[in-house]
Parts: structure tokens; sequence; C-alpha cells
């Protein structure tokens, strides 16, 4: 479980980048615009999805699984943080200063790093806060 520490939002990230500086494209954020499927709803209307619906899709899942993994208290709990932090300075970097990080997508994606630091940061400090309660009504009891 050394991957435990690693914030999983960095996946996204990585996708992002990967399509945007490998496939070649005219514009930056070409791709994440184009429609990638089409849903027919029962009202007849047409949804459409495209490639930046489908990444912003994974990233609020995997930013459901960094609040579980916030719940923890370990060691790795403070590195994970840690990560996370860098990680949402490097997309805020490159979303500034990067020409194809100027997307709606990345934009969104950049908003899910800063949810992901400023959660994480809050759960982990009110489960630490709730533990040390326990372990003093523990205490006071066995006085």
């Amino acid at each position: 479980m050394y991957l435990v520490g690693i914030p999983l939002l960095v996946v996204p990230f990585a996708v992002y980048n990967m399509v945007e500086f490998l496939t070649p494209s005219g514009s930056p954020g070409l791709f994440w615009t184009h429609q990638v499927m089409s849903v027919h709803m029962l009202s007849d209307a047409v949804l459409t999805i495209t490639g930046g619906d489908l990444l912003i899709a994974l990233s609020i899942l995997l930013l459901f699984a960094e609040f579980l993994k916030a719940t923890r208290l370990s060691s790795r709990t403070i590195m994970d943080h840690m990560l996370s932090t860098l990680l949402f300075i490097g997309m805020l970097v490159e979303f500034l200063m990067v020409r194809h990080a100027a997307t709606a997508s990345f934009f969104l994606l950049l908003v899910t790093s800063f949810v992901d630091v400023v959660g994480g940061f809050s759960v982990t400090i009110r489960t630490a806060q709730r533990d040390i309660s326990i372990e003093r009504a523990e205490t006071m009891h066995n006085s």
C-alpha cells in the first residue's frame, strides 16, 4: 500500500496533459470540447457529453475517494496532504503559465484539486479533534 499517499487527482491531471501535449491539434483544448457521445433522454432532449465532461466526472469520483482517504489517521495522511497541496500548486502554475491549460476543463480540474486540499485538511482536523476528545474522556474515566 505504498501508493496510498499519492493523490488520486494526479490521474485526471496526467490524462489532461497527455492528451493536450501528445496529440496533435490545432488549438488548445480542442479535444475537450468535442462530442464523445450523446444520450437520448426520455424527454426527447439529447444530452451531449464531451471529453472534458468525462474528465471532470472522473475527477469528482476520485475526489470522493480522496475524502475517504482523509478520514484515516496515520503518518501517511500528512504526506498525502502535502502531495495534494503540491499537486494543486503545480496545477495552478500550469493554469496561469501554459497556453494549453487555459481551458474550462482544466479550470474545473484546478477547482477540484483545491476542494481536495481544503476538504482533506478540514476532514483530518475534525477527525483528529474527535480522537483527542475521546482520549480525554477515557483518561478522565480511568482516573
